[in-house]
């Protein structure tokens, strides 16, 4: 049995569901379930018993340390944490209480619970700390991709709060000998992708027929990685990765935001297009975010070397599916979309001076 946190959220849920299927191995599930954490992700799992869902914070040691000695999971793989650049310069202390105070309160229970295992299991037990590429920083155009070594200089409160709880899990790998294994990965997208990041946002309003909006000048560079492929990573770096070891996961998908956000209208202009004409019509730039990085890009050799793991989804086929996914979940899309999300549109974009297409 494994533990996962986060598992109610867009990757964790895609992870648990690629879990799920692809082993014979039971998850417990931790979730406190906030704005983006959605049950209905996990709906076609209701009565599987290799699933048990556990409401909870991470921040809430007793109950750490219950599910912990009541499962004996054989790995933690922490995936729960604040992750909207935007909301995180609106109210940076959620970050700093789930990213960084959940981190240190989830490793050691982990630490404790470790500690007091057999000399076998303690030796095959793993923590897979999973990061992103943001705390990086931003890279000038033409620069290498990211390597693993790369000097951390985050530039959001996001960015900033998951640095620290990297240097937290390899603090206490280093102090304290607790396996962990890192993984800092390019931006994810795909099925269940709550729809305040760029390409659900764009997929959602244009088919509602609102702006579009594009922060700047659009030409901030994305490395784009689909989560089908991003759970497989991270199965293979609980499998094969070496315990203090960080891999870098990505798609080897550079796009600017704008062309991400054309290539999208222009699958819906091909799948369901609009009597009123193009959606790329929807298009708007719009004041450009505090700090907003110019480009993030991903050197994958070393999970390739060393793990055997590529990615088999191009930036064609997986936004493809992704729209299609969309389409033919409206019911879910209306579901998220609930007072809050609206109410947090409206605080994010209300203030943002439109400019042209």
């Amino acid at each position: 049995m494994i533990l996962v946190t986060g598992g109610a959220g867009f990757i964790g849920s895609n992870f648990v569901l690629d879990w799920i299927a692809s082993t014979d191995e039971p998850v417990v599930n931790l979730d406190v379930l906030s704005y983006s954490g959605n049950l209905r992700n996990l709906a076609s799992l209701q009565g599987n018993a290799r699933h048990v869902f556990v409401r909870g914070d991470i921040r809430d040691r007793p109950l750490l340390d219950r599910l912990l000695a009541d499962h004996r999971p054989r790995a933690i793989v922490h995936l729960a944490a604040e992750s909207h650049v935007d909301r995180s310069i609106h109210g940076p202390g959620a970050f700093l209480h789930t990213n960084v105070e959940g981190s240190f309160v989830l490793l050691e229970a982990a630490r404790a619970y470790w500690s007091g295992l057999a000399a076998g299991r303690r030796e095959s037990f793993r923590f897979l700390h999973v990061s992103t590429d943001e705390v990086f920083g931003s890279l000038e155009p033409g620069a290498p991709a990211f390597t693993e070594t790369h000097a951390y200089d985050p530039s959001s409160p996001y960015a900033a709060s998951k640095a620290a709880s990297d240097h937290l899990a390899r603090a206490w790998h280093r102090t304290y000998d607790l396996p962990v294994v890192t993984s800092n990965c390019s931006n994810n997208y795909g099925p269940y992708h709550f729809p305040e990041k760029l390409i659900p946002l764009t997929i959602v309003n244009a088919l509602a027929g609102q702006t579009l909006p594009v922060y700047g000048d659009g030409l901030q560079i994305r490395d784009w990685l689909h989560v089908g492929d991003h759970c497989r990573a991270l199965r293979t770096v609980l499998e094969r990765g070496r315990v203090g070891e960080t891999y870098n996961i990505g798609g080897g998908s550079e796009f600017a935001n704008i062309d991400t956000v054309r290539r999208v209208c222009a699958l819906l202009d091909e799948l369901q297009p609009d009597p009123a004409g193009p959606y790329e019509r929807l298009i708007r730039l719009v004041a450009d975010r505090p700090g907003h990085d110019r480009r993030y890009a991903i050197d994958t050799r070393k999970i390739e070397r060393e793990l055997g793991w590529r990615p088999t989804e191009t930036f064609e086929t997986g936004l493809r599916k992704t729209v299609q996914w969309y389409l033919a979940h409206a019911g879910w899309v209306r579901e998220v979309q609930s007072g809050s999300y609206r109410d947090w549109v409206a605080q994010n974009y209300a203030t943002r001076t439109p400019g042209p297409a």
